[in-house]
């Protein structure tokens, strides 16, 4: 099968596009025909052995114990399944975070790590959403605690996570005002946002309004900015941004939650119960990822070259088939 892989820690240049086996399926395990699949910052965290710990999960400090397959959201058709599979067949089409190995023609995986992509659902629209939707799902209902009726700011709001979190903060039944670049007020907009803040024009630091939650999708202010807007048990949970602010979250987060504001750096789980939560809102029409750029399986360089420099408006698809 074709596949894009990497052998060494390094910038893109390190990936390579070519021919490597077709994974087997262990007893619980599916095996995907991966039409579509989608790019995350883990992508280029994986190849850069970046930040450190990253070896630890890779299996070696100065270069992985074995070829990595990268690519953690995909969507395709079961091929074949193992023998104590119960919830798929071959032929159905599912969608789901896998780990890594996605950016390859077949994949495997947990059959706890998919779902029944909804009908009327394209590939490449449920391949957008795992991780990225898991994410911001899990900081705003797990971790912030949101409820229908509050009042949620999401700085970075026209990103991959940012964008489908304004989305699910009004499927819980939160305000949103989203914070975004100039253009990308009216996709804001159009997603379902209350109201939208243009950072050039507008500092929402400065201004009288007070936030039951603030979530930062990509996160590059001060810590005091966020904290000031909250109200008064409001809660600042961060899942991305700049290292100063990741820093001071991992520092300065658990002492300064003592108080009646609260302020957590996040780390995503996979979870399945999630996973299916996700699946619902797309049955319902309720979460519909922008999809930024396409490119093919050997393009996936270049793709992992765009989401690095940080400006993505949306989510970065890879078409496999």
């Amino acid at each position: 099968m074709k596949a894009i892989s990497f052998t060494e820690y390094g910038p893109p240049e390190v990936l390579e596009y070519g021919e490597l086996p077709q994974p087997e399926p262990g007893d619980i395990q599916v095996l995907v025909r991966v039409h579509a699949a989608s790019v995350n910052p883990v992508d280029w965290h994986f190849m850069r052995g970046s930040p450190f710990p990253v070896r630890l999960l890779l299996g070696g400090l100065m270069r992985p114990k074995r070829r990595i397959v990268p690519g953690c959201d995909v969507a395709g058709v079961v091929e074949s399944v193992g023998k104590d599979v119960t919830r798929f067949k071959p032929g159905d089409r599912v969608f789901g975070g896998i780990g890594r190995g996605g950016f390859a023609e077949r994949a495997c995986a947990g059959e706890e790590r998919l779902a029944i992509i909804p009908a009327g659902t394209s590939f490449e629209t449920a391949a957008a959403v795992p991780l990225a939707s898991i994410t911001a799902l899990q900081a705003l209902r797990k971790e912030g605690g949101l409820q229908p009726g509050q009042s949620v700011l999401i700085d970075g709001a026209s990103g991959g996570v940012g964008s489908l979190a304004i989305q699910i903060a009004k499927a819980l039944g939160a305000r949103v005002t989203a914070v975004c670049s100039p253009r990308n007020v009216e996709q804001a907009r159009a997603l379902g946002a209350d109201e939208v803040l243009d950072y050039t024009h507008e500092d929402f630091a400065l201004g009288a309004a007070r936030y039951d939650f603030v979530y930062g999708a990509n996160a590059y202010r001060p810590l005091a900015d966020y904290r000031g807007v909250l109200a008064p048990r409001g809660r600042f949970v961060c899942t991305g941004g700049s290292g100063r602010l990741i820093l001071q979250l991992m520092l300065l987060g658990p002492l300064l939650s003592l108080g009646g504001k609260r302020s957590k750096l996040v780390t995503t789980r996979f979870d399945a119960a999630d996973l299916t939560f996700l699946q619902g809102l797309l049955a319902a029409g309720r979460l519909t990822p922008v999809i930024d750029r396409r490119y093919g399986l050997s393009q996936v360089p270049d793709a992992i070259r765009h989401i690095e420099e940080g400006h993505a408006r949306g989510k970065l698809i890879i078409q496999v088939r």
